[in-house]
């Protein structure tokens, strides 16, 4: 048993738990799944799609981008997302250099 992780987690392992925590539901999961490669989508048009209410997806897509999920930026009035395909890289990476060196 490795006891020095029993209180604190590494450094790398932090930013983690927020993109677990935002990948844990399935709304947010569904809003994920609608982009394509490289897309960019706004609020309008993912709530056009959805079952859920536009302030609905606003709230999912607000945890996703604080989670690092999703990127956005405002153009106008419009707030366009796209998946942070580095951020989900570097972060799914860590968990997969762990698993591959310790398990």
């Amino acid at each position: 048993m490795k006891k020095n992780y029993s209180r604190n987690i590494p450094s790398e392992w932090q930013p983690m738990a927020r993109v677990f925590a935002a990948l844990g539901d399935t709304h947010r999961q569904r809003i994920l799944l609608l982009f394509e490669r490289g897309e960019r989508l706004n609020v309008g048009q993912i709530a056009e799609v959805s079952t859920l209410a536009r302030s609905t997806v606003s709230h999912h897509l607000k945890i996703l981008h604080e989670a690092g999920v999703l990127a956005s930026e405002k153009i106008g009035k419009e707030v366009w997302f796209w998946i942070n395909r580095a951020w989900l890289e570097q972060t799914l990476g860590n968990v997969l250099d762990y698993v591959r060196t310790h398990c």
